[in-house]
């Protein structure tokens, strides 16, 4: 595959990434219909699944996720470093949205700096 329709296959999978975790901050995670309904009945299943993306945001498990693969993708030889950059990046976008940004900012950069690299001649 060229290297431009891979990094265009990326750049897609990143956009639906940063949409599906927008409409998941702003139509679930502060919601007022959401807040209310889960203040009434916490054990309904969508109360347990915003209780644990509530859970996975305190914990910053997507932020730090993302800056350990896109370290590894940083330092990783071409082959491996360039596959690694796309779930770093893919990672590190709903992690700017969901409250995250202080460490989703670098994973972001190092990931975009990775996959914009140009490979190294031999």
């Amino acid at each position: 595959m060229p290297r431009y329709l891979s990094l265009i296959l990326v750049l897609i999978v990143a956009a639906l990434s940063l949409l599906a975790s927008l409409v998941l901050r702003y139509q679930v995670m502060e919601n007022e219909v959401w807040v209310g309904l889960c203040v009434t009945d916490p054990t309904q299943l969508g109360c347990e699944v915003r209780a644990l993306f509530g859970w996975l945001i305190h914990f910053r498990v997507l932020s730090l996720g993302a800056l350990g693969i896109a370290l590894m993708a940083f330092v990783l030889p071409d082959p491996w470093g360039r596959r690694l950059a796309g779930p770093a990046l893919i990672l590190g976008l709903p992690a700017l949205v969901l409250y995250s940004a202080s460490l989703g900012v670098f994973a972001v950069v190092l990931a975009l700096l990775r996959l914009v690299r140009a490979p190294k001649a031999i």
